[in-house]
């Protein structure tokens, strides 16, 4: 199971290496929205726990 395991792990990074090198500009994008994701989701949380604790 652990070889499998990293076996998909390398399969991943080659995958999101050549995503990178072949559309940059898409890859960038992605990156932008996973980012803004994160963000966003931790903004969530500040309002949730600010509203709870007022």
């Amino acid at each position: 199971m652990f070889r499998l395991r990293r076996w998909l792990g390398y399969a991943v990074m080659a995958f999101a290496v050549f995503y990178l090198f072949t559309r940059p500009a898409q890859a960038a994008g992605a990156v932008n929205g996973v980012f803004n994701g994160i963000f966003h989701g931790a903004n969530q949380l500040a309002v949730f726990f600010g509203a709870v604790l007022s």
